[in-house]
């Protein structure tokens, strides 16, 4: 994913920062507590489809 692309794109719930976590593939709200999947290199803002972070997840 283009670091450009990266730097524009905003958590749809909290409007804030995403991370790349390019190991699982996604984009990481830390404010959420939530991780977008990205499929074929499209990301998937759509919160119904995130994954819930557990405190272990966010370093808590």
């Amino acid at each position: 994913m283009e670091t450009r692309l990266l730097e524009l794109l905003v958590c749809p719930v909290t409007k804030g920062p995403l991370q790349l976590d390019r190991e699982r593939q996604e984009l990481v709200s830390r404010s959420a507590r939530l991780a977008y999947p990205i499929r074929d290199g499209i990301p998937i803002l759509l919160e119904n489809e995130a994954r819930a972070l557990s405190d272990e997840e966010l370093g808590l």
